[in-house]
């Protein structure tokens, strides 16, 4: 376990890396005894410190939400991060490529819920019932730090969250089977991944209904208004500079962004 003064210093060194967009050497080198409640509260002290000095909070994202990522993360659950509004993106906006240190974008889908929720005890139903509309997303992860992350290191990053797109057509969470979205993840004029939202824990839902149950033990609510990224149902794609990517999600519409 980390003392407090050693987790203000790797929160230090993310903070630094993200403005300088450099990667930093890897936490779990730096601090070999960091363990997983480190890591959530290291992510915590960096959204907090940027919500003093302005930022809002509006949301959050779930990741690792399949079996085959948590394998290879070697853990038996999702992670998450925290969203800021000074990490929206407009849809089809063009964003400089040198904002990030190694930009990659999934396709998710987002909640927006119109109740809040908070856990234990919550599950798929109730997500459907407090989620005002559900709408296709993109999201932007960057890696702050060196790649062979550990499970640690992606927790302390803000589980990599960097930026979000929403865009598409928003629907009501019942009036369509959202385990059967689905997606083209195009980079320009080829299709690099493709998708189902049942990918996302069986069901897009359970990554929110986790979340809530997750944050729940700490007391923490998730709040109306609030944008949920339930999990990426591909692959991550790097983009480069010039690069445009585009999720097709068929009859809810399309989401783009462009790297400049």
């Amino acid at each position: 376990m980390m003392s407090p003064i050693e987790r203000e210093q790797a929160a230090d060194i993310l903070i630094k890396a993200e403005k300088e967009c450099i990667q930093a050497k890897l936490l779990s080198e730096t601090f070999p005894h960091i363990e997983i409640d480190d890591s959530y509260a290291i992510s915590s002290i960096v959204a907090q410190r940027k919500i003093k000095s302005g930022a809002k909070l509006i949301g959050h994202k779930v990741g690792l939400t399949s079996k085959a990522m948590q394998a290879s993360s070697k853990i038996d659950e999702p992670d998450y991060g925290h969203l800021l509004d000074t990490m929206m993106i407009a849809e089809g906006a063009k964003v400089p490529h040198n904002r990030f240190c190694k930009p990659r974008v999934e396709v998710e889908l987002a909640f927006v819920l119109g109740q809040p929720l908070k856990g234990p005890g919550i599950g798929l139903v109730d997500v459907l019932r407090a989620t005002d509309y559900v709408v296709p997303a993109l999201e932007i992860v960057d890696a702050r730090l060196v790649d062979q992350r550990k499970i640690f290191d992606t927790v302390a990053d803000n589980g990599a969250a960097s930026g979000l797109v929403l865009g598409g057509r928003p629907i009501k969470p019942m009036d369509v089977d959202l385990r059967w979205v689905s997606a083209l993840m195009y980079r320009n004029s080829d299709i690099e991944e493709t998708g189902v939202a049942a990918g996302v824990l069986g069901h897009p839902a359970l990554g929110v209904a986790w979340l809530a149950n997750k944050l729940g033990q700490h007391g923490v609510t998730l709040e109306a208004g609030h944008v949920i990224l339930a999990g990426s149902f591909t692959r991550v794609v790097f983009a480069q500079k010039g690069d445009t990517l585009f999720g097709d999600f068929g009859p809810l519409g399309s989401v783009c962004v462009q790297f400049v």
